[in-house]
C-alpha cells in the first residue's frame, strides 16, 4: 500500500506542478495549448489565471513533500483531495449546468476524479 500511496501523490503532484507552472508563466498561452479556452491578455484575467495556478502549483509541492517527509503524508493527502476533487466537483457542476465542454476539458475531469479518489483511499488507509 505504501507504493500506491507514493504514486497517488507523485502523480498528483506533478500534475499540478506541471500544470500550474506553465499557467504562471505564459497563462494565454497555456490555457489555449492545453484546454482550447482563450484568455484576453488583459491584467485582471492574467491575475485570476496566475492566482489559481499557484494555488495548483504549491498544493503540488505539499503533495510531494508527502512523499519525502513521512509527517506530511497525511496532510499532503488531504491537500490533493480537497484540490483535485474541488477541481472534479466544479466542472461535474459546470457539465450540467452549463453543457458538455470539450474532450480535453472533460479529460481533466476525469484525471481530476481518479487522482483524487486514489488519494481518497490513500488517506482512509492511513487512518484505519
Amino acid at each position: 500500500m505504501e507504493i500506491f500511496k507514493i504514486v497517488a501523490l507523485a502523480l498528483s503532484g506533478s500534475l499540478l506542478i506541471f500544470g500550474g507552472l506553465t499557467r504562471i508563466i505564459d497563462p494565454v498561452k497555456n490555457y489555449m495549448k492545453g484546454t482550447g479556452i482563450k484568455i484576453e491578455n488583459e491584467v485582471n484575467n492574467l491575475s485570476e489565471a496566475r492566482g489559481v495556478s499557484a494555488l495548483m502549483t504549491l498544493g503540488g509541492i505539499i503533495m510531494l513533500l508527502g512523499i519525502f517527509i513521512p509527517m506530511m503524508a497525511m496532510t499532503s493527502h488531504v491537500v490533493a483531495i480537497l484540490i483535485l476533487m474541488g477541481f472534479g466537483f466544479g466542472r461535474s457542476l459546470s457539465f450540467v449546468l452549463d453543457g458538455k465542454p470539450n474532450k480535453l476539458l472533460v479529460t481533466g475531469l476525469v484525471s481530476e476524479l481518479v487522482l483524487g479518489t486514489l488519494n481518497i483511499i490513500s488517506l482512509i488507509h492511513i487512518l484505519t
